[in-house]
Parts: C-alpha cells; sequence; structure tokens
C-alpha cells in the first residue's frame, strides 16, 4: 500500500512537465508562426482577393471578377514578360549548374579549396544591388568590358544595356555569375559525400575521369541538382532586382520586363493593384505548372540510393 501511495504523484507530476514543454514549444514557435501569418498568409490571401476588384489603393475596391484576368492574360506586355523571365530561367539554370558542378569538381581535387569557396561565395553574400552596380559600370558603353572588347577583336564599343536582347543576356551573365558561388558548395558537399571506394571501384574497372564522373558521379549528385535546379527555377521566375538596377527599370523597348518587374510596375507605378494582384496570381500558376512538370521528370534522370 505504501509503494501504491508513493508512485500516485509521479505520472501527475510527468503530465504537468509535458504541458510545461507543449508551452515553452509554442512560446518559441510563436513569432516564426506570427510572422508567416502576417507576412505571407495574409498577403497572399489578399492578393487572391484584390485579383478580383478594381482598386487604386484608396477607396473601397471595386468588385470586377475575372475582367483582371482577362485583362492581364490579352496584355501584350505581360506576355513580353513571361517571355523574358522564362529565356532568363532556361539560359541561366542549365549554364549555372553546368558551371558550378565542374567547378565543384575541379576545386574538390585541390588544395586550399576553402580560400577559393569564400572567393566563389563573396558573391551570395553581397546586396543584389551593389552587384548590379557594379556590373551596370562594367557592362557600359565606354565600361571596361566593351573597352576589351573592343581592343581585342577591333570592334566599336558595344552598348551591351542600350539593346533589348543585349539587356537580356546581360541579365542572364549577372545571374549566373551572383549565383555560382552558391550552387558551388552545395555541389562540393555532395562530392565529399560520394564514398572513395565506389570511385575507386570504378577506376579498377576501367573507367576513365570522364566515364566516372558521367557514369558514377553525376548519378550520385542527381538528387542535388535536381532540388538546385527547382530552386534555381523559381528563383529566376522572381528575377526583379537586377532588372531594376541594372537596366533601369524594363530596360530598352521592355526588352528585359519579367513577370515580377510587371507586377511592380502595374501596383507601385501605375496603382492598379487589381491588375497587379492578376498578374501575381499568374505567375503562382507559372511557378507551380513548372515546378509540377520538373518534378515529374526527376523519374527519368534522378537516382535515390537504396
Amino acid at each position: 500500500m505504501s509503494q501504491a501511495l508513493t508512485a500516485g504523484p509521479a505520472p501527475r507530476a510527468r503530465r504537468g512537465w509535458r504541458r510545461e514543454d507543449k508551452l515553452w514549444g509554442m512560446f518559441f514557435v510563436a513569432p516564426q508562426t506570427l510572422g508567416m501569418l502576417l507576412f505571407t498568409l495574409l498577403p497572399f490571401l489578399a492578393a487572391f482577393v484584390l485579383a478580383f476588384t478594381s482598386w487604386n489603393g484608396f477607396g473601397t475596391p471595386e468588385w470586377v471578377g475575372l475582367e483582371n484576368f482577362r485583362d492581364q492574360l490579352t496584355s501584350p506586355l505581360l506576355g513580353r514578360a513571361i517571355v523574358n523571365t522564362l529565356v532568363i530561367a532556361v539560359v541561366t539554370v542549365p549554364i549555372g549548374l553546368f558551371l558550378a558542378i565542374i567547378t565543384a569538381v575541379v576545386l574538390n581535387k585541390i588544395r586550399g579549396r576553402a580560400v577559393y569557396m569564400v572567393m566563389f561565395f563573396a558573391p551570395v553574400v553581397t546586396s543584389s544591388v551593389a552587384i548590379a552596380m557594379i556590373w551596370q559600370q562594367l557592362l557600359r558603353q565606354d565600361g571596361v568590358v566593351s573597352g576589351v572588347l573592343s581592343r581585342l577583336f577591333g570592334i566599336a564599343p558595344i552598348d551591351w544595356l542600350g539593346h533589348p536582347w543585349l539587356a537580356l543576356m546581360a541579365v542572364c551573365l549577372v545571374t549566373v555569375w551572383s549565383s555560382l558561388g552558391l550552387n558551388v558548395v552545395i555541389f562540393m558537399a555532395g562530392l565529399q559525400s560520394i564514398s572513395p571506394a565506389v570511385l575507386e571501384a570504378a577506376a579498377i574497372d576501367g573507367a576513365g575521369p570522364v566515364r566516372r564522373f558521367f557514369k558514377v558521379v553525376l548519378p550520385l549528385l542527381s538528387p542535388i541538382v535536381f532540388y538546385q535546379s527547382v530552386i534555381a527555377f523559381i528563383s529566376s521566375l522572381q528575377t526583379f532586382d537586377l532588372v531594376f538596377v541594372l537596366v533601369h527599370n524594363a530596360g530598352p523597348d521592355n526588352g528585359t520586363r519579367t513577370i515580377v518587374y510587371h507586377i511592380y510596375d502595374l501596383g507601385f507605378a501605375q496603382s492598379q493593384f487589381g491588375l497587379s494582384s492578376a498578374a501575381s496570381i499568374v505567375l503562382l500558376a507559372l511557378t507551380l505548372l513548372i515546378t509540377a512538370a520538373q518534378f515529374g521528370a526527376q523519374k527519368k534522370f534522378v537516382h535515390y540510393e537504396a
């Protein structure tokens, strides 16, 4: 009986301690949860509702139904923005990932690679506005790049930022350069996780460096390649700051007008928040469509270890 009396309070104490743990857990999670609600969920819901209204930022929004979507889906500017954004994504993602993998493979075989990794990673932690302003000076018609090419090939200085197509390629160049470091670091981590025994076995079987790369290294890195491609595509679809600073807003003849800049221009430059919200929903649908296509295609090239 004495044992029963002494054993009784223990479960109550444990239950009370668990409740206290839950309260502390809720306390520490609350800031992040409130931030997500205030700065992510509520703005998304507000944009979704505004997409069906006409509102200039003042007064009461007027319900217009699907009129904003009809306007945007037939808008030449949105069509140009979608094409430009897809060009940036299609150009920068494959080139950026390929260069990152090659750079990671080279760095993985040399000493003092930590110094080079810091150099490659520096643009990642640098303000995108600062990067755009530096490259803006380099790519001017009287800048360093045009001057060097002019002296080497005897051609007239090129106005990289004054031509629609060249300006779009300049955005792609800066995007690849600024994102290379992060991809290199991630691929370096993936390379170092590959067992040397696997590579040695392939070498013993007669596989050369190139064959080992394509038949062993690349398949083992395919989950990382897939993950980085999804993230890179989403990031490319959200290109804004480089366009806004590097080529002064939408560039010549809207040659660098992206979807996010189009959303900004409608909302904050023209005060047409209904049209801006509708364009943002179009961007969301395009992002989901491309991401779903990538997940559907992963079965053909992504190899997960058993």
